[in-house]
């Protein structure tokens, strides 16, 4: 077989590796040793949801499972006050 035609990548190039373990992302809340998370810093609760007002989940932000449970609940008391949106259209 002639050189030109053969192919010298492996199979392992080409498909990514779903079982391959990423590093795990640090908690931004316990990095910065905030001592409370607060409903009426909207600017940083923002950056937990998405364009349609939905609570991006703790796998996606690396936020740890406590800090976790203080964000949402946070950003259900913004909503009641009017200071976030339920959601958008």
């Amino acid at each position: 077989m002639d050189k030109r035609f053969k192919k010298e990548s492996s199979y392992d190039d080409k498909t990514p590796n779903k079982y391959r373990k990423e590093s795990k992302k640090v908690c931004a809340f316990c990095a910065e040793k905030n001592e409370a998370i607060d409903y009426k810093n909207v600017s940083k609760l923002r950056k937990y949801m998405t364009e349609k007002g939905k609570i991006i989940p703790r796998r996606t932000t690396g936020v740890c499972a406590k800090h976790q449970r203080e964000l949402t609940s946070a950003i259900k008391r913004a909503r009641v006050m009017a200071l976030l949106p339920y959601r958008t259209i």
